[in-house]
């Protein structure tokens, strides 16, 4: 196997002031059932507000019910808080790593919870979407306000005070440790393939999102597309120089909902595969970038939908590793973490901020977001506060 060393830029060190002034990290999710009685009441989490008949979440609900109604995100989110408990202890830091979702339990609020009761006052969150957008992004900073709200209640704090003060990590897609987690499950995935097969392209897959969304998402600084884009380049460029051969590759689209009417990101992995076959092309490998785990849209609509696709197509194909708990990936979100408590210690004390490892083109996203940053709309109030903003109510 090729060793995982790269000419990607390294994190620079933290220092010796660890994760203060935090006293505690959240490891923030999705969520997902843990049993077939589970599904349904979880799908009505995730859709909640938008109207859409339990008959149609039944349908989506056999996708669960396939891997016996239980999402594998939820194994995986417990390895990669061990994983990060034992990084971080290994630097000598030794804060809790609590794990709250959206749409699940553990909630957000009960994680908050257990936190303020181990006293913790000031925590710093990261968010299992490396990604910005308003699924990655805003709604979660919009659970987390809700969740603080709830816990101020359960702790009696006077209205509109927060007994914990929450910040986050900045969305990381273009952090070197990201990356080149990515490269490595991308190189590993090439060097399985049988010599005999004809040299794959690499289609890097990721959530498609309403063209609504995408649009709006640019206020982060770069749109969603284009932070996909900027990955999937610095990725193959990477492989290419490892492989010693030219990595061809595109960028497609998995995990599409909603009215047919309502344009979404395109082309759908299965239609571009479609394509690709028909152009001539008779092996892939499909690499998950949008994803930091092999949870449901990884199982069901890579796994299972996509490669089956392939087979009826007759290409080969093989999907390569998300980024899991792999040794890069987990390094470079403790040195995001670290990165974030010297941003907040700088901020506290008027000084410059430090340096924050990037690769590709794009700078560094904000860690606390702009007005009006990654709305469902663009120019649309969704009149919900979000946390982490300079301005919680825009």
């Amino acid at each position: 196997m090729t060793p995982p060393t790269s000419d990607l830029p390294a994190a620079p060190t933290a220092g010796t002031a660890g994760l203060a002034p935090y006293d505690a990290v959240l490891l923030f999710s999705f969520g997902g059932p843990n049993g077939p009685d589970d599904v349904l009441p979880f799908l009505r989490n995730v859709t909640a507000g938008k109207n859409i008949p339990d008959e149609r979440l039944a349908e989506v609900a056999e996708h669960y019910h396939h891997f016996g109604g239980r999402s594998p995100i939820n194994d995986q989110n417990l390895a990669l808080r061990a994983a990060l408990q034992a990084e971080l202890a290994r630097r000598g830091i030794d804060v809790p790593v609590v794990w709250g979702n959206r749409n699940w339990e553990p909630y957000t609020s009960d994680a908050l919870a257990e936190a303020l009761a181990g006293g913790a006052r000031r925590a710093v969150a990261l968010v299992t979407s490396a990604y910005s957008s308003y699924s990655g992004c805003r709604q979660y900073r919009e659970n987390l306000w809700t969740s603080l709200d709830d816990v101020a209640t359960r702790v009696g704090a006077p209205d509109g005070e927060h007994p914990l003060v929450v910040d986050k990590v900045r969305s990381y897609f273009n952090h070197p440790g990201f990356v080149q987690a990515n490269v490595d499950a991308v190189v590993e995935a090439y060097e399985g393939v049988d010599p005999a097969t004809a040299w794959p392209r690499l289609v890097f897959v990721t959530h498609s999102i309403p063209d609504t969304m995408e649009e709006a998402s640019v206020v982060a600084g770069a749109s969603y597309r284009e932070q996909h884009l900027d990955v999937a380049r610095t990725v193959a460029a990477e492989a290419t120089r490892r492989l010693g051969r030219p990595v061809e590759w595109d960028l497609a689209y998995c995990s599409r909902s909603g009215p047919p009417s309502q344009p979404w990101l395109e082309p759908d992995v299965n239609d571009h595969l479609a394509a690709l076959s028909a152009a001539g092309t008779t092996a892939v490998v499909l690499s998950p970038i949008g994803f930091v785990s092999d949870h449901m849209e990884v199982a069901f609509d890579l796994d299972t939908e996509a490669l089956e696709t392939a087979r009826e197509l007759g290409m080969s194909a093989v999907r390569a590793d998300s980024v899991g708990v792999r040794e890069p990936f987990v390094r470079g979100l403790a040195d995001l973490l670290l990165e974030r408590a010297a941003i907040a210690r700088a901020d506290d004390a008027g000084l410059p901020r430090p340096e924050q490892a990037t690769t590709g083109d794009l700078p560094p996203f904000r860690s606390v977001c702009a007005p009006g940053c990654c709305r469902m709309r663009a120019g649309v109030d969704s009149g919900r506060p979000a946390a982490c903003s300079t301005d919680p109510w825009s």
